[in-house]
């Protein structure tokens, strides 16, 4: 699962990262990414790489509203391929979206849930896979919408929660966006147990109203 994330670059620093060049302006920094809003990716896209934003919750082609049914901003990779909302868009749809880190909520029926923040122990960025669809509204509005593809988690994470998004090694971002031909399917694991690093963070991290700095700040 994923719910949540921060994404702390510059739009510059986005576009460097995956060498792409920008095509669509990035609100930066966010501490508090939430489904529906716009979120930035990386596709390939007729011989290069570009950076547009895109709609945090994927919307299959027959539905009437963006609310017609769940909201999908996951996408669980052991069934991806054969679901009719997911499986087109895993085969041609891929795409790359950048992050500093995500959050994840451990749930004790003794207490109310924890927020916790998740990033690389490395302190780069986290760049999970993801899936995207344009669908066009009965009134003819076209909205291009995605969702984060998840796994099983890895240690640490599988203590607070059960599952990850899928986060990609720069030498595997032209594999998944189809830059480097079949086999995407081959990295869609959980990242190796030393991977992360977390934190437990104050919990108004769950109103989408807050967005600042001290959101992934570690509270004792």
């Amino acid at each position: 699962m994923c719910g949540r994330f921060a994404l702390t670059l510059p739009q510059d620093a986005v576009a460097g990262w995956f060498d792409a060049s920008l095509k669509a302006a990035i609100e930066t920094p966010r501490y508090n990414i939430c489904p529906t809003q716009l979120v930035p990716v990386c596709v390939f896209h007729q011989g290069s790489r570009i950076v547009t934003t895109m709609r945090w919750g994927f919307i299959p082609h027959w539905y009437k509203s963006p609310s017609d049914g769940p909201l999908l901003i996951n996408a669980r990779s052991e069934t991806i391929a054969e679901k009719p909302a997911f499986g087109a868009a895993v085969r041609s749809r891929r795409c790359l979206i950048p992050a500093t880190g995500f959050y994840e909520w451990y749930r004790d029926k003794s207490k109310p849930k924890e927020p916790w923040f998740i990033s690389a122990s490395s302190g780069a960025p986290l760049v999970f896979a993801g899936i995207w669809q344009a669908w066009t509204s009965p009134e003819g509005i076209r909205h291009v919408t995605c969702a984060i593809v998840t796994c099983a988690a890895s240690k640490p994470i599988s203590d607070i929660h059960h599952r990850e998004p899928i986060t990609l090694s720069p030498q595997n971002y032209g594999l998944w966006l189809g830059q480097d031909g079949a086999g995407a399917a081959t990295i869609m694991r959980p990242a190796q147990d030393d991977f992360y690093k977390m934190h437990r963070v104050d919990p108004k991290v769950n109103s989408a109203r807050h967005d600042s700095a001290d959101l992934i700040t570690a509270v004792v």
